[in-house]
């Protein structure tokens, strides 16, 4: 799931799963980090989901998967599109 905050010049993105699925840890990769594994690495919440915020950039396209424990990857089925791949979203 997606949780978005438009402010000014931003949009706070935030990317939520469920506790336990996958297993495991999971990070947000993307245009905005440099598809880097690990930069933005999802943590419990209090009501037992796992998130992590980004603040992007406002009317922006934005490609991004996630990356799971053992190089599972895989798209969030509320990104805005897929091409490539990779979810899409649009802030």
């Amino acid at each position: 799931m997606l949780e978005r905050k438009p402010r000014k010049a931003t949009t706070l993105v935030t990317f939520v799963l469920p506790a336990e699925h996958p297993t495991g840890p999971v990070s947000v990769v993307g245009d905005f980090n440099g598809w880097q594994p690990g930069a933005h690495p999802l943590v419990e919440r209090a009501d037992g989901n796992r998130a992590v915020t980004v603040t992007l950039s406002t009317k922006d396209r934005v490609a991004f998967r996630y990356l799971a424990h053992g190089d599972y990857w895989f798209n969030d089925e509320h990104a805005d599109a897929v091409e490539g791949g990779n979810g899409v979203l649009f802030t």
